[in-house]
């Protein structure tokens, strides 16, 4: 996994091709994303980049009720990885049967067949081998293309020479000594709560242990309920530890809102970390922030004497459900 985030920026570089395209389509209004785990990462990151899309994500079987046959101004995303995902090849069937158009994105597998047997405009991206979630930079610029989103192609490029990732490990590692024997809480406004998603996903499949997060203001009007701590609870509390991620173009009064939280946390000895999300432009605010969350679930996994790189437990599970 270690080289999979050093090389992370050369993502940048890659230019999808987008295979039996289709000629004089519609103006597409609507986007949704048919993807799940680090299938949909990247449409998630779109969302927060790009607000102006009208960009849907669905992470599940089948396809919403609110859909029309025929719906012309309706793109379906199909995204797949691996290719193999049973959720979306099943939602992607059903959007077809509503006439709705379709494109595909994967690096091989079933979705790819599919689309090539049925004449669906599809990209196969490399097949690098990494895992799903290490390759957002890919899907990203896979979702870019489909979009026609030609600025945020040209933006997203710069990341593969503006992103420096081994400059980022000792911040991770450093982080990763602090949150040893703790489960992480990430914070965030809900502006950035794809930001914080991400975190938590990290922390999950590198480092297998449990990690949450939640978004401001919706938890100041219940989850900081849960960690006023007393006597009687305090051995609930004590394993968490929680990382604010700090936006000055959040709304003052959610910026407001953080500062007031760590203070009180902080009171009830609650251990709190601040990061600050910077960059030149979203995009570099968005993954020099996420090299972070990379390096620090890396080399927590690596305190616990645990290999990042596999899932083995969504291995065991897939193979029960066959």
């Amino acid at each position: 996994m270690k080289s999979s985030i050093l090389n992370f920026p050369k993502q940048f570089e890659y230019e999808p091709k987008i295979e039996n395209p289709k000629k004089n389509h519609p103006k597409y209004e609507h986007f949704i994303v048919s993807g799940m785990g680090g299938s949909h990462l990247a449409a998630d990151l779109l969302s927060l980049a790009k607000p102006e899309y009208k960009l849907t994500i669905h992470s599940d079987y089948g396809i919403p009720e609110w859909i029309q046959k025929s719906d012309k101004s309706l793109l379906w995303i199909a995204s797949s990885y691996s290719g193999n995902t049973e959720e979306v090849l099943d939602s992607l069937s059903l959007a077809r049967a509503k006439n709705i158009d379709c494109v595909a994105i994967a690096v091989a597998g079933q979705l790819i067949e599919y689309a090539k047997q049925n004449g669906i405009p599809y990209i196969q991206m490399p097949n690098t081998g990494i895992q799903p979630r290490s390759a957002i930079g890919y899907s990203l610029r896979s979702l870019l293309r489909l979009l026609e989103e030609e600025k945020g192609l040209s933006e997203s490029a710069l990341l593969s020479s503006s992103l420096k990732s081994e400059s980022l490990e000792s911040s991770g590692e450093n982080l990763a000594g602090i949150l040893a024997n703790k489960i992480p809480v990430i914070y965030s406004s809900n502006n950035n709560r794809a930001i914080a998603y991400n975190w938590k996903i990290k922390f999950n499949e590198n480092t297998k242990i449990p990690a949450f997060y939640n978004v401001l203001p919706e938890l100041n009007h219940n989850e900081m309920n849960g960690f006023d701590v007393v006597n009687a609870t305090k051995i609930l509390s004590d394993k968490f530890h929680f990382i604010f991620l700090e936006d000055s173009s959040d709304h003052p009064q959610n910026q407001k809102r953080m500062r007031v939280l760590k203070d009180l946390y902080a009171k009830r000895n609650l251990p709190v970390t601040s990061i600050a999300l910077s960059g030149k432009n979203i995009w570099e605010k968005i993954f020099a922030n996420l090299l972070v969350a990379d390096w620090t679930s890396y080399h927590l996994a690596l305190s616990y004497g645990i290999e990042p790189e596999p899932v083995p437990m969504v291995e065991e599970f897939k193979e029960l459900i066959k």
